[in-house]
């Protein structure tokens, strides 16, 4: 495999750990997320870093393997592009 698809698929991983790691030893409550600011932010941002990472993975390798890729990048899409188009139930 590619040593950047290896680095993206890392990043991804990364990515997924950190935004879990915002709700361990507490429940993913709904009303807590929408009321935490620094909490939304920082999950968009990991959204934005899946996004890229398996948009360039794609690139690199059209026949990669993605489940649901496009819809993956559409979401990093949407968060960046339309930014203040984007709810807190999208997210």
């Amino acid at each position: 495999m590619d040593s950047e698809i290896k680095t993206w698929l890392y990043d991804i991983l990364q990515s997924i750990n950190e935004i879990e790691s915002y709700y361990q030893n507490k429940p993913k409550v709904y009303a807590d997320y929408v009321s935490d600011v620094k909490t939304k932010r920082a999950v968009e941002r990991n959204l934005e870093i899946i996004g890229e990472a398996v948009n360039r993975i794609l690139k690199r390798d059209q026949n990669f393997e993605l489940i649901n890729s496009k819809k993956i990048i559409g979401t990093r899409n949407r968060i960046i592009h339309g930014y203040d188009k984007i709810s807190d139930d999208l997210i």
